[in-house]
């Protein structure tokens, strides 16, 4: 059964609707901060100011304990709850869950970039914009916080206790997905390379208690990602991977080489140039097939897209194949 003070933290989180428990507030005080001061990260801690950027970084610790606590109490609460209890508050702990998967990577993140302008507030928003309580101060906290659309999303029927961790991309994720793009690359490293290569600061890992199971990768300027991509990295792979390269016999692995022959040799189709007006950013997200919680696909999108409005991006577009059902359907539930 819910120990005691897992009771008590249910309770907090949902202290009064104009007031939250020591708990909540607690959160809320640490995020606040965080983000307003988030520029004294890369301080050097020599410097006379140094101690601001050792205090910033002690109470990022702080925030992510506490989600983390958070995200522990929705998967405890889901396999100890009785069934009535669980299905009446079950959808307010998954939203909670949900806001802080995506506010501890965005704290995460704040935390190894260097930040070069204060991050934008959203205009004020039409009062339906928001929910109230606890889940409405954190969307509003979030550099994405007046798209609606992001945040409402109906909870599952069969709500799952499995734990999910999301974080920035890691010096020891990269080398692993390199190594992975250099034997027999799988669909997902093939789309992650260039990211990988040109733009690694805007990509998030997804990882459940198995391993990684998604990420969301990003790139600011998208015109110059991609000519980039066009003239640096797609000429280094179709090096590697030369077109005659998977002709001749049967061999493990033949199948995704020649895949992969093939994609790195077929011409990218050009961007419309309005299209690149509008929508600066491009943007990328998969998850395994073992996800089915889109919960946690949402939170990789909203960490996603606050990395990219904190820098100032103000639209983002994705390129998906209209023969992928699986991809569209994924951006589909996403909204």
């Amino acid at each position: 059964p819910l120990t005691l003070k897992e009771v008590q933290m249910l309770v907090e989180l949902f202290y009064l609707p104009y007031h939250h428990g020591p708990l909540a507030q607690e959160l809320l005080e640490h995020f606040r901060w965080l983000r307003a001061n988030s520029l004294s990260v890369g301080v050097p801690a020599t410097a006379p100011e140094g101690c601001r950027g050792t205090r910033w970084r002690g109470q990022a610790q702080s925030f992510q304990l506490l989600c983390r606590e958070m995200c522990r109490l929705h998967s405890r609460f889901v396999s100890a709850a009785g069934r009535a209890l669980l299905y009446d508050l079950h959808p307010y702990l998954w939203d909670i869950r949900n806001m802080l998967l995506a506010a501890s990577a965005f704290i995460l993140w704040l935390g190894c970039q260097s930040v070069t302008a204060p991050i934008p507030f959203g205009r004020d928003a039409e009062p339906w914009a928001r929910r109230g309580g606890l889940f409405g101060e954190l969307q509003a906290l979030l550099p994405v916080g007046n798209s609606s659309d992001l945040f409402y999303h109906p909870p599952p029927l069969f709500p799952s206790s499995q734990l999910y961790l999301l974080r920035p991309l890691l010096p020891l994720d990269k080398a692993g997905l390199q190594v992975q793009l250099s034997r027999a690359p799988s669909l997902a490293a093939r789309l992650l390379g260039p990211f990988l290569s040109l733009s690694p600061e805007y990509t998030f890992v997804l990882e459940d208690e198995s391993g990684p199971c998604g990420y969301a990768a990003g790139a600011l300027h998208a015109e110059g990602f991609l000519q980039q991509r066009d003239s640096s990295w797609l000429p280094a792979m179709r090096h590697k991977y030369p077109s005659d390269l998977g002709a001749g016999g049967r061999a493990l692995g033949q199948d995704a080489l020649e895949e992969a022959v093939l994609f790195f040799h077929a011409e990218p189709l050009a961007v419309p140039q309005p299209v690149l007006r509008r929508f600066p950013s491009l943007v990328q997200l998969g998850t395994a097939p073992r996800v089915l919680d889109v919960g946690a696909s949402r939170s990789l999108a909203i960490c996603l897209l606050s990395a990219l409005r904190a820098n100032g991006s103000r639209g983002v577009f994705c390129q998906v194949s209209d023969t992928d059902r699986q991809q569209l359907s994924f951006y589909s539930k996403l909204g």
